[in-house]
């Protein structure tokens, strides 16, 4: 799933992605390696004003030498955009004021379904799971993009 003007194949041909799972509270990120073979998850922001949100994802930028984001984008089930994907969209109109980075949006359906599950598989508590699932998420929408990239 892309967003004109950006597909996974605009995307620079080398150096680490970042992926985002973007909350009304929280925004999980996720860093892949250089090679771009495996997505981890490294931290669950806490959202609290744009601009500081920004700060801390352009830090993590900075940092990881980032060259290109995928951000996850919560489509109805029917494919159809509702309020939450219209919500990540402007997020990304506002974060492009902010970095030259191509973005480019991933299907996101199912993400969060599907860690909360293996969650519940591997026996780990609800406190817990509430802990680590966005930034969980985020590393399944990034591996997604990440393994697609590797089939083209």
């Amino acid at each position: 799933m892309t967003d004109a003007p950006y597909a996974l194949a605009d995307l620079r041909p080398a150096g680490k992605l970042m992926g985002l799972d973007l909350g009304t509270k929280t925004i999980g990120v996720a860093i892949s390696d250089s090679l771009r073979m495996a997505a981890s998850p490294i931290e669950t922001i806490k959202r609290t004003k744009f601009t500081a949100d920004a700060e801390r994802l352009l830090a993590l930028i900075a940092k990881n030498n980032v060259t290109g984001i995928v951000m996850g984008l919560p489509l109805n089930m029917d494919g159809s955009e509702g309020p939450r994907a219209q919500s990540a969209r402007a997020f990304v109109r506002n974060l492009k004021q902010k970095t030259d980075l191509p973005v480019v949006f991933w299907d996101e359906r199912m993400s969060t379904m599907a860690v909360t599950r293996t969650m519940l598989e591997a026996d780990l508590s609800r406190a817990k799971r509430a802990e680590v699932v966005d930034k969980l998420a985020a590393s399944y929408i990034l591996q997604g993009a990440l393994d697609r990239l590797r089939r083209n």
